[in-house]
């Protein structure tokens, strides 16, 4: 059984469940994809499951932080570089980092080549942000509305430093908020 937007647990019967590559949604902000993956209504709202490519030395984000949401991402391909508190991490392929709420952190390609990551994220409901995001884009005048309502802390102002200290390019307009 193949689903492009996965039904509830409760719907569902026993046969197997398989999510082709192409399947779910997708965007793109500059260098950072969002492709969802699995839906939070798929596990009964305990987890979702968002692909990120990552074109060359792209920041995926500002620093920020959630207050409901820990993230998990493994590395596909490429190398991925992590801002966790005070602590910068390098990841290959097959490795994971774990980003718990409540914690500063951003992410980004730290390559030349192309970098990809699943995330999954816990609870699930984080993967709507991005779709209201992508409903936005390019115009940032909500963004405070949105960062209220998914509980974010983002600080706009690090995208410069970020990209200069770890040689990174950001698409996102320097006025976000």
């Amino acid at each position: 059984m193949t689903f492009s937007k996965m039904q509830p647990m409760a719907q569902r019967d026993c046969a197997p469940i398989t999510i082709p590559k192409a399947a779910g949604d997708t965007f793109a902000i500059g260098g950072f994809g969002i492709h969802w993956k699995i839906e939070g209504t798929a596990s009964d709202g305990r987890f979702s499951v968002v692909h990120h490519p990552l074109a060359p030395r792209a920041l995926a984000a500002p620093l920020h932080r959630h207050h409901r949401e820990d993230e998990y991402s493994y590395v596909l391909n490429g190398r991925l570089g992590a801002l966790l508190g005070d602590d910068v991490v390098t990841a290959e392929p097959g490795t994971w980092v774990f980003k718990p709420r409540n914690q500063w952190h951003t992410f980004w390609n730290a390559g030349d080549e192309p970098c990809e990551i699943i995330e999954l994220i816990s609870p699930a409901g984080f993967e709507d942000y991005f779709r209201e995001l992508a409903a936005l884009w390019p115009d940032q005048t909500k963004m405070p509305e949105l960062l209220r309502k998914y509980e974010l802390d983002m600080d706009p102002g690090s995208v410069p430093n970020l990209c200069a200290r770890f040689g990174l390019v950001s698409a996102r307009p320097q006025s976000a908020t």
